[in-house]
């Protein structure tokens, strides 16, 4: 009896403290908006929407609220349990006007390598990470953004990412993104480095340095469930990976940046520390 009375209790103790929420992301014309960020205000529980707007988050409290977030629309704020249709509004906000001069394209440079390429993967590492380019004044002679470069490793074929590109704001932290448009890219199967062409965006390296973000897409598409067996009391464990994984590196930094809850903060030392860094280059152009 005392056995019944404990499952209860623990069937109890496991519904109030995980709920599924299911939802779907709509624009105003009810038509569905793929690859929503969203996340739990506050925590560091998130998910995308699929590519026919629908989501699923497991969250802690049914009264947390919930963060929508995807360029060209209004970022907003919901309850959970009232996130069973998010109608996001198209953003009014404009970028800023762009100015195209002929480009040479006769000198290339490659930059933030690190000494120490280690390139090392975490499974369960950062749902969004970010890497800081500083401007040095030596970029003027290139200042265009021909290619971002980034070293992946996926054990799904065509696993996608989304890349932003952010101006850094007066508290140092990201804060306008740079880009027009959503920029997804698809990655092989394996250990790449993937170099991907972003003239068309018309970057120019910022006088106040530039935040590289990648943002992993939690969606059943980059989804592999893999069984293992508990050697301790023989019980199979079915663990979700999401792909790809972003390789990262070694470096010596006095400010780490961390995206939590939907907002970044930083974490700034006195002297500098060993920390990892996404495997994310730039290259430049004139």
């Amino acid at each position: 009896m005392k056995d019944k009375r404990l499952l209860l209790l623990l069937f109890l103790i496991t519904s109030s403290v995980f709920s599924q929420i299911k939802g779907i992301v709509v624009d105003e014309n009810n038509s569905p908006i793929p690859f929503v960020n969203i996340w739990v205000e506050g925590e560091n529980i998130g998910t995308s929407s699929e590519e026919n707007g629908t989501f699923i988050i497991h969250i802690n409290n049914e009264n947390s609220r919930l963060i929508f977030n995807v360029l060209g629309y209004e970022k907003k704020t919901v309850l959970a349990k009232e996130s069973q249709r998010v109608v996001l509004k198209e953003s009014s906000i404009e970028l800023k006007e762009v100015f195209i001069s002929k480009r040479l394209e006769t000198k290339r440079k490659e930059i933030g390598k690190s000494e120490n390429q280690i390139f090392e993967a975490f499974p369960n590492g950062p749902k969004v990470d970010c890497k800081f380019f500083p401007f040095i004044s030596d970029y003027k002679r290139t200042p265009y953004i021909k290619y971002v470069t980034l070293h992946t490793d996926s054990k799904i074929e065509e696993a996608s990412i989304r890349l932003h590109f952010y101006s850094v704001g007066a508290d140092g932290l990201p804060d306008e993104n740079l880009l027009k448009k959503e920029n997804i890219v698809y990655l092989k199967k394996g250990v790449y480095k993937h170099k991907f062409d972003v003239s068309e965006y018309h970057l120019v390296m910022p006088k106040n340095g530039l935040f590289v973000v990648f943002e992993k897409l939690m969606i059943e598409k980059n989804k592999l469930e893999v069984t293992s067996i508990d050697k301790n009391n023989n019980v199979s464990k079915t663990e979700r990976l999401y792909f790809p994984y972003i390789l990262y590196d070694y470096v010596q930094r006095k400010d780490k940046f961390i995206f939590f809850g939907g907002k970044w903060s930083k974490e700034e030392n006195a002297e500098k520390i060993r920390l990892y860094e996404p495997a994310i280059n730039l290259v430049l152009t004139n």
